[in-house]
């Protein structure tokens, strides 16, 4: 993705089944700390904002710590945070060497031992870059069974609704965010389910009894399905509770990704399969999915299970999950890479009327790649065809014979990134300036004002580097034509479940279109949907529209394809430009499973969504630049 967005966070969850002393002997002190970095680090593509740790320590004796939490926003965060705790081993082995292999002393005496780990990546897609914005969350009480601890990757479309609960419940949030509502709401019942227990034996046996029959009966299930039943959005969120229980909860939609391995040793969960494959080199069918609307439960005991919280609906899992933001190194992700590429190529050989020899092929930036070996698959396809053609024509000369079967696609390296500057400046004000001097270009292969370049990219969010930096860069090799490819269809509407497209100003395909309404004297329908809009906004009940779909309904694919490449051309520009999309058809196919393409489409898989669409034009008629939920 040329254009910098940031998207989903990352969280990676280790409950350790046996005894900590079990791995101790068999692996050594630090082997869930050691496998919780390697997991985290195998998903650092998921948050390089910050970083947090939480470690929960299983019956250890009264006056003793039993949760160990750091958080970092170091640019470097995982390796931050690992090297700290690091240090607090040596620290605490360095006059007791002797004690580096008794689990008793070290579960006693030093931070981050413990059976159940939990880990996060931060993408922060609002907010400033701060410690206290990090996840783990901790919510903490006396009683051991009523602390959690909460990491998640999600975005909740309903705060105001939220925030508004915990105030009915007699709760003073002390701040206004998803995240502290989550926490407070899941807690807030939490601390009801403790309450119930205690009531039940209060007059039959001691409260420190209690305490210990409390851990063994409470129903982490029923806690999620009373807390849950009003969330609207995208989440998968991981839970720890003081005594050692977990869950990891997954929206009804499955519009955020969870993974789990679990053997004798260990119970593991994770946002990506490859992090799981690679840290406990296990095969990939042994890797689950959570099913939406389910939560992973693990018991004190090490037991685990998984459970309906909440209903489900249509499952809309993210699709740009497969577009861009997941590794590759997936199978199923590398297939749906290529597939996504490899459908794009009839549109191509049309671009440049099949004159394959006059046109060079290649991608920016490098995550583009997959998809351009499906592409170029998809060319050599229609090659062979091609000349298994010529070759039986009787009519072909030996002249043609030996052209066609020399005949090959031209592929180069076009477009490189700078690897010495570094993608920090993401402000509006800087961007332009910054993505002007982020690429260069190799030079001496295009054929001057002979060539076609063909230009393939995995999605064309704002455009913002295409028209600023890639584009004038390419036009000064003096192509005949430049086609820039875009392996995802058009983003026409915000996302609001956990990617950074929350601005639709910023859309180059809203300002299309905009153009677009212009051209054809159309513009009174800003006014129209704007009304309507304002109409619905606080409609919290009943099925909301989506009202900016009417403003893009009167123009085809195509026609807003050809105005964007009409705004990303810069001045001067000799080259002709034409910009290719992928279709919502071939998305489908590319990706059968994940089917969540609300960005594209405008169908949200919650009534949030739509209410935060309507919002979100509300606010650029109104020229605000906040964020729509």
């Amino acid at each position: 993705m040329s254009d910098v967005i940031k998207h989903e966070c990352g969280i990676a969850l280790i409950r350790l089944r046996k005894p900590y002393s079990y791995y101790v002997e068999k692996y050594g002190p630090m082997y869930g700390l050691q496998k919780l970095y390697l997991m985290m680090e195998k998903q650092n593509n998921r948050g390089q904002d910050g970083a947090g740790v939480a470690v929960i320590k299983i019956n250890v004796p009264e006056g003793h710590r039993y949760i160990s939490r750091l958080k970092s926003v170091d640019p470097q965060p995982v390796s931050h945070i690992f090297k700290k705790i690091n240090k607090k081993f040596k620290k605490a082995l360095r006059e007791r060497k002797e004690k580096a292999y008794d689990a008793k002393w070290l579960l006693e005496n030093v931070a981050f031992t413990g059976e159940v780990l939990l880990g996060h990546l931060r993408y922060g897609t609002h907010g400033n870059n701060e410690l206290e914005n990090c996840h783990p969350f901790l919510r903490q009480n006396n009683w051991r069974s009523r602390n959690l601890v909460v990491a998640g990757n999600f975005n909740m479309t309903n705060v105001d609704e939220l925030f508004q609960k915990l105030l009915d419940i007699g709760q003073h949030p002390k701040e206004k965010t998803d995240t502290v509502t989550v926490l407070e709401k899941i807690g807030h019942f939490l601390d009801e389910e403790n309450q119930e227990i205690f009531n039940k034996y209060k007059h039959e046996y001691t409260n420190r009894e209690i305490s210990d029959i409390i851990e063994n009966e409470l129903d982490l299930q029923r806690v999620l399905m009373r807390s849950c039943k009003d969330f609207d959005g995208g989440y998968t969120m991981a839970g720890m509770t003081g005594y050692g229980a977990a869950f990891v909860a997954r929206d009804p939609a499955g519009i955020r990704p969870a993974y789990y391995y679990a053997d004798d040793e260990v119970i593991v969960m994770a946002s990506e399969r490859p992090a799981i494959k690679i840290a406990f080199n296990v095969d990939y069918e042994d890797i689950k999915e959570i099913e939406p609307g389910f939560a992973l439960i693990i018991e004190k005991n090490g037991s685990f299970s998984q459970k309906q919280f909440i209903d489900q609906v249509e499952k809309k899992s993210c699709s740009f999950e497969r577009i861009y933001f997941s590794r590759s190194s997936d199978p199923k992700i590398y297939a749906e890479r290529k597939k996504l590429g490899y459908h794009l190529y009839p549109q191509i050989l049309e671009a440049i009327n099949y004159d394959i020899k006059n046109t060079v092929f290649s991608y920016v930036p490098n995550t583009a790649e997959t998809a351009f070996i499906g592409m170029m698959e998809g060319i050599n396809e229609y090659l062979e065809k091609y000349r298994k053609k010529i070759v039986n024509d009787p009519a072909s000369t030996k002249e043609q014979i030996e052209e066609a079967l020399a005949l090959k696609p031209r592929i180069e390296k076009m477009v490189i990134k700078d690897a010495k500057l570094r993608s920090f400046i993401t402000s509006d004000d800087q961007r332009e300036e910054f993505v002007t001097n982020l690429y260069d270009t190799t030079y001496n292969v295009i054929n001057k004002h002979q060539d076609n370049l063909v230009i393939i990219d995995d999605s064309i969010v704002r455009g913002t580097t295409l028209e600023k930096s890639i584009i004038s860069m390419l036009d000064k090799l003096e192509p005949k034509k430049i086609i820039i490819v875009s392996s995802a269809p058009q983003i026409r509407y915000p996302d609001c479940y956990g990617i950074d497209m929350s601005k639709i100003r910023e859309f180059v395909a809203f300002r299309a279109v905009l153009e677009l309404l212009k051209d054809t004297k159309q513009e009174n329908l800003l006014e129209t949907v704007y009304e309507k809009c304002k109409a619905s906004v606080n409609q919290l009940s009943g099925n909301v529209e989506n009202y900016l779909k009417i403003l893009y309904a009167p123009f085809s694919s195509e026609q807003i394809s050809a105005k964007i490449a009409e705004i990303i051309t810069p001045p001067n520009c000799k080259a002709e430009i034409q910009v290719i999309y992928q279709t919502i058809e071939n998305l489908h196919k590319a990706c059968p499973d994940h089917k969540g393409d609300w960005y594209f489409t405008g169908d949200y898989p919650t009534p949030g969504g739509n209410r935060v669409v309507n919002k979100s034009f509300i606010y650029f008629m109104e020229g605000k630049t906040v964020r729509a939920y």
